[in-house]
């Protein structure tokens, strides 16, 4: 709750002056009851929602992008990265959201690539499970992918995050953005 006092807003366990040079104590507040705010012209008002999710969005009700955007100065004049020498880019969530889906793969990857060194030094096969698995890992990270790149709009991208759920509003499988096959 916000309390104001005619243009300004009162601090809660703090003093204060109204125009009148009526000094109000601390604890107004937790003392007062509603009859009270309304005699000293103090009014509740709800607190001003805020919340947004920060991946999809930079701030409440500012978007971020689905595609990458050239980086320009206030002027519309190109920024240009000192490192490389060439214009900055400001990813987009496709860019990113790709980025973390191959990571995701990898991650995946990892743990069974030591078959895959095993194949090339000693010829020696992978077990079909491993090797179903690592296909089923790469299908999936192709498929995903293929998902961010079909998005049209912001709402098309904030549907690849939401979970399947049956008519008892229980789980039935992964949001198709995590869609990767088990770990075996």
């Amino acid at each position: 709750m916000a309390y104001k006092y005619k243009d300004r807003y009162l601090k809660v366990g703090k003093a204060w002056q109204d125009d009148d040079g009526f000094k109000h104590p601390y604890n107004w507040q937790s003392s007062w009851s509603s009859d009270d705010l309304t005699k000293w012209g103090v009014v509740v008002e709800d607190d001003v929602d805020t919340s947004y999710d920060d991946r999809f969005y930079w701030a409440k009700g500012i978007e971020r992008k689905l595609a990458d955007v050239n980086v320009v100065d206030d002027d519309g004049k190109a920024v240009i990265d000192p490192t490389t020498g060439k214009q900055m880019v400001q990813l987009g969530l496709k860019s990113i959201w790709i980025e973390n889906t191959k990571l995701r793969a990898n991650d995946r990857l990892s743990g069974s690539d030591w078959y895959v060194t095993r194949k090339a030094e000693a010829d020696t096969a992978i077990p079909s499970d491993i090797s179903t698995y690592r296909t089923g890992v790469r299908t999936a990270s192709k498929t995903i992918e293929d998902k961010i790149n079909g998005c049209a709009d912001l709402d098309a991208f904030k549907a690849l995050f939401v979970v399947p759920m049956d008519s008892d509003n229980k789980p039935t499988g992964n949001a198709p953005i995590y869609d990767f096959p088990d770990e075996v």
